[in-house]
């Protein structure tokens, strides 16, 4: 079994390429999680986990990350992507991930609303909500990325 997470940071980051995956990767040195191999994961935060800013993680480990990316290869075109958590005080929490062609801001009002959902059809109350987002503007091969790690 493997063990539940204690600590999570919200992470963002963009960047160009010489292809998709080279900038891929960039956006995630951008975010600060580019040495870790990142294992996706759905959309709950475990009871109790705490906040951190900065989660210090030895390069290579396996790091459960909720993520949204997106990838353009359209000179000019405004690419985005944001995650957020919101959480119930003494109880779990939900992430939510987004990407898509439109601005930082659009990109975070749309998990504003996914949050919200998520809340109401689970009929708990929404005590705290922390969103992080990133726009691009693409150039030849841009990559916009926004994660949710999670660590022990």
């Amino acid at each position: 079994m493997l063990p539940t997470p204690k600590k999570f940071t919200l992470v963002c980051g963009s960047a160009e390429g010489k292809t998709p995956l080279t900038a891929f990767d960039k956006a995630l040195l951008a975010a600060g999680i580019g040495n870790l191999n990142l294992l996706k994961v759905s959309s709950i935060l475990p009871p109790g986990a705490e906040y951190v800013e900065k989660l210090d993680i030895a390069p290579g480990s396996l790091t459960p990350t909720a993520y949204g990316s997106i990838i353009s290869e359209v000179e000019g075109e405004l690419i985005a992507a944001a995650i957020g958590v919101g959480i119930y005080d003494g109880s779990f929490g939900v992430i939510m991930e987004y990407e898509g062609k439109c601005s930082k801001e659009e990109a975070e009002e749309r998990i504003s609303q996914m949050i919200r959902e998520a809340f109401e059809v689970r009929n708990i109350p929404l005590s705290k909500m922390m969103i992080k987002g990133v726009e691009h503007r693409v150039e030849k091969i841009g990559c916009a990325f926004a994660g949710a790690a999670l660590w022990y």
